[in-house]
């Protein structure tokens, strides 16, 4: 993602974020202006990075870095997102907004990513989406000739297996990287970027149109956590298809997800992995046997009952 050329421009694509196309894989990475160091500014930015809605069954992840140099007036007021309300944070989101010495980056996963990566067959979980958010970010402003003096992060996971992680990743950039619990509560720009996040999927939230043809209901969700009563209701009201359940507002990885779906949906046999896993199985028992003529791969019932051959070329006028 190349970043914007100008405030105005960083704006109006921050307000596209809420209403914009949702993409089926990877979401969005807006990478804000910033005016650049001068060449005789060697000290660099200190960066701040946090996030909002881990932990909801419903809705989208979203990871922000803010960075400023030290020094430059900043609006006041910054803290952990969630120890403000509504008002104020909506007041120090316009603010940041407004401030050409902060620069900043929003990385959105959209729940269909994340139920997309935790449910492969090669398991990609949160942590690793998260620490993995935050590495695109801080890579992102590096390749716009930032430097980053110091980049503050509220952990996900252990420490120092995270911190680790961060110095292996950006070997030879001399950033150092400050990996703590509470990040958000303790460093400023942390607390600029948790308002950032926490802003940003509060407005993407109250700003979604359901995909699906004839989906219409309230977002009156509460929270959006699984323990929240009033999510609990909308998950059981709003399991509206018997075989693809949900709309894409919900994470079906989360285990109240699956649960609800195993419950109320039919139950879908996936033949070809059966078949897949059952090959694997026969392929490496004729392999320890010496036996080469049972690596060939069956066909699906499906393409035998159908009589439907493999196209080997087409004929053209």
């Amino acid at each position: 993602e190349e970043p914007k050329k100008s405030r105005e421009e960083t704006k109006t694509c921050v307000h596209q974020l809420y209403r914009g196309p949702r993409p089926r894989s990877e979401g969005p990475l807006l990478v804000s202006d910033f005016l650049t160091l001068k060449d005789d500014d060697n000290d660099g930015v200190i960066m701040g990075i946090d996030e909002a809605g881990r932990g909801p069954v419903l809705g989208p992840m979203t990871y922000a870095a803010a960075y400023w140099r030290e020094g430059e007036t900043i609006p006041k007021g910054y803290n952990d997102s969630k120890q403000m309300n509504a008002v104020t944070r909506s007041k120090l989101f316009a603010a940041t907004l407004d401030s050409p010495s902060i620069g900043f980056v929003i990385r959105v996963l959209h729940a269909t990513e994340i139920s997309q990566c935790m449910l492969r067959k090669t398991t990609y979980n949160l942590n690793s989406m998260s620490h993995d958010a935050a590495m695109q970010m801080v890579r992102a402003v590096l390749n716009m000739g930032v430097k980053i003096k110091k980049c503050y992060i509220d952990t996900v996971g252990r420490e120092d297996v995270y911190k680790a992680k961060l110095d292996r990743a950006f070997a030879g950039c001399d950033v150092e990287f400050i990996v703590e619990k509470k990040a958000d509560a303790k460093y400023v720009q942390c607390s600029a970027a948790s308002v950032l996040a926490k802003v940003t999927r509060d407005r993407i939230i109250e700003n979604w149109s359901f995909t699906e043809p004839h989906f219409d209901t309230t977002l009156d969700f509460g929270s959006g956590y699984p323990s929240d009563p009033k999510c609990k209701e909308w998950m059981s009201k709003n399991l509206q298809d018997p075989v693809f359940g949900y709309p894409d507002l919900v994470r079906f990885s989360w285990a109240p997800a699956k649960d609800a779906l195993n419950r109320n949906a039919v139950s879908v046999e996936w033949e070809a992995d059966e078949e897949d896993d059952e090959f694997e199985r026969s392929a490496m028992a004729a392999f320890m046997a010496g036996d080469s003529s049972s690596n060939k791969k069956p066909r699906m019932a499906y393409f035998d009952s159908h009589k439907l051959e493999r196209v080997v070329a087409l004929q053209t006028k």
